[in-house]
């Protein structure tokens, strides 16, 4: 990190070229997400969990893999596998065709799993039907989650800074937050309770990241004569002096997300590539849009000290 101890890069100098890629990531996710509203019937491509479907718990006698489980459902094509319980329990959720039945899943998953591992091998523990109206509560609460989030994250900020940089970070994560939803949009990533969770960790890690950059500038703004300072020379300081934590913290996260995104295998890949991606647009926006969204703030608002600067005493008056 002692490449980057002297950094005197002009980040807010290049803010505009940040708005316009931003504005054109911003544009193509709600593109996708209005394509999929016309196409799918949702903004989004909702798994099981959020749509309703069917739910099958098995028991092995042996020892078994959900790799293993999901090569005789299909590969590829298999449906979401879990280990549930004790090592040789499994939950295997698909969809429901309108015209079939629970029993005739659950019938279906037994004949490929009893050509794979051999007859009574296994049981069946129970079978559920996960219906849509627990999929649309489920979706009501997890944008629930992520609106209190904001809420509370624009109170912290507030209380723990200013009303201003509450604003800046709102703006920021907001701007994570659609452009990650509409990659998942783009790219036909299935949403479900994993990746949600996913979601809620990038705006803990971008906040995060905001935070230190905007602890940062307040004490520089803290400072004796920072007010004579050109408030673009102050934050792009600052932004400087937290560049080699910022870079160290989203290398090394994404040295360990690279890993698992090699190893963890299909069950985890979406979970992965979304945290992955969300590392890196938080990253980006703690620099590009936090920052530059806090000096427009200021510019239009102030920075809410005018006027309560103390006035010079009057001299006695002399007879």
């Amino acid at each position: 990190m002692r490449f980057f101890a002297n950094a005197h890069y002009n980040f807010i100098e290049q803010r505009r070229r940040a708005y316009i890629v931003s504005g054109i990531a911003l544009l193509m996710g709600i593109g996708a997400m209005v394509t999929n509203v016309v196409s799918l019937g949702s903004w989004q491509n909702y798994g099981v969990d959020f749509t309703g479907g069917s739910l099958v718990e098995v028991r092995f006698d042996q020892d078994v893999s959900a790799g293993d489980i999901r090569d005789a459902l299909g590969g590829a094509n298999a449906p979401p596998i879990t280990r549930f319980g004790q090592d040789r329990d499994f939950v295997i959720r698909g969809s429901l065709a309108e015209d079939a039945s629970i029993e005739e899943v659950a019938t279906g998953l037994e004949s490929q799993l009893e050509a794979a591992f051999g007859a009574g091998s296994f049981e069946v523990v129970r079978t559920e039907l996960v219906g849509a109206k627990v999929g649309s509560e489920l979706q009501q609460k997890a944008l629930g989650a992520i609106l209190f989030s904001f809420l509370l994250t624009l109170v912290y900020i507030a209380f723990r800074f200013e009303f201003r940089f509450g604003l800046a970070s709102i703006a920021a994560t907001l701007h994570d937050m659609i452009i990650t939803l509409g990659f998942l949009a783009l790219f036909d990533v299935e949403i479900a309770l994993p990746t949600v969770a996913a979601i809620l960790t990038i705006l803990g890690y971008s906040l995060n990241d905001t935070i230190v950059v905007f602890d940062r500038i307040r004490e520089n703004m803290n400072k004796k004569g920072a007010r004579k300072r050109d408030p673009i020379e102050l934050i792009n300081a600052s932004i400087n002096e937290t560049l080699p934590r910022t870079i160290l913290t989203s290398s090394t996260t994404l040295a360990v997300l690279s890993a698992l995104l090699i190893l963890g295998g299909p069950v985890l890949f979406d979970f992965t590539v979304v945290l992955i991606l969300g590392v890196v647009i938080g990253t980006y926006s703690s620099i590009f849009v936090a920052s530059p969204a806090l000096l427009e703030i200021q510019k239009r608002f102030g920075d809410g000290k005018t006027g309560k600067e103390k006035r010079p005493r009057p001299e006695p008056a002399t007879v």
